[in-house]
């Protein structure tokens, strides 16, 4: 069990995905630019074996924006996209648009 404090630390964001590319050299990972309103960051996700990078353009998801950036395979995350553990993951998306940025509570 967390308290409401610590869950007040995560920041939630909606953010569209403007550009997704899978990584080369990678089985897993897509590399998407992301637009969060008032910036663009780059994340990588491990989805890469059910979701195709074209599909993912121009969709809006639900990210946690405020973990410390992470490198892998050389590429630096800044952020990281919420989805499921099934198989195969779904990602959480608003149910309509709402502006990119847009805080989830």
């Amino acid at each position: 069990m967390i308290s409401i404090n610590d869950f007040a630390k995560l920041e939630l964001k909606v953010g569209t995905v403007v550009e997704a590319e899978a990584v080369d050299g990678s089985d897993k990972l897509i590399k998407q630019i992301v637009d969060f309103g008032d910036e663009k960051r780059q994340v990588l996700s491990g989805i890469k074996k059910w979701y195709k990078p074209k599909d993912l353009v121009g969709k809006q998801f639900v990210y946690v924006t405020n973990l410390e950036p992470r490198v892998i395979m050389g590429i630096e995350s800044q952020a990281m996209v919420l989805a499921t553990d099934t198989d195969p993951p779904i990602i959480i998306k608003p149910s309509k648009k709402v502006p990119a940025g847009s805080k989830l509570r």
